[in-house]
């Protein structure tokens, strides 16, 4: 018996597959729960090493429809997404994305749209990164101090290195000082 799956997928904690949920209801598509696989994972994560779309695809079968609804739910790397939905097509899997108006993306128009949506969507997925580099080089260059603020002043670390000479414990002065462990031993080797 055919089975609709459903892949939905956020990228941080703070984001909720609810939206996707709810599209997939919309377009008519009757998903059980139990076919209905989430996860929180960057885009970025090849779908090989996603532990949600792994198990998922040992759930498919032949007449099987997979449907997402977004092309970047399953990546961001053109080759990618064409490679994956190449793989389900030879198993005999349908796969369906919605922002497509729901077309079958193993059928030849499907393929064609996917191709250039994932080419945009890893456009621009370039340019930001681009953009991101250009903009840190542009800070670096104004002498902007990138990177996370220290947790602790001069004057603390030179109070640490103090007390730690005197015999107190690291972990102590963790404590104390309300930092990890590690932050008092890279405050001790500093000079």
């Amino acid at each position: 018996m055919c089975s609709t799956f459903l892949y939905a997928r956020v990228s941080t904690a703070e984001q909720t597959t609810d939206n996707q949920l709810l599209e997939v209801r919309r377009a008519g598509f009757a998903v059980l729960p139990r076919h209905t696989i989430t996860e929180t994972i960057s885009g970025s994560v090849p779908v090989a090493e996603r532990p949600g779309f792994s198990k998922l695809l040992d759930r498919l079968d032949e007449g099987d429809t997979l449907v997402v609804t977004k092309l970047d739910r399953r990546g961001r790397n053109t080759t990618v997404v064409l490679g994956t939905v190449e793989k389900l097509a030879a198993q005999g899997v349908h796969v369906h994305c919605l922002a497509l108006k729901e077309t079958d993306l193993t059928n030849a128009a499907g393929k064609l749209h996917m191709t250039v949506l994932a080419a945009v969507s890893q456009f621009e997925r370039d340019l930001l990164i681009e953009r991101t580099h250009a903009g840190l080089a542009r800070a670096k260059s104004q002498g902007t101090r990138l990177g996370r603020k220290d947790a602790l002043t001069t004057e603390q670390k030179a109070e640490i290195r103090t007390k730690l000479a005197e015999g107190a414990s690291a972990r102590g002065l963790a404590k104390e000082y309300a930092v990890s462990h590690s932050t008092i031993l890279k405050a001790a080797r500093r000079c």
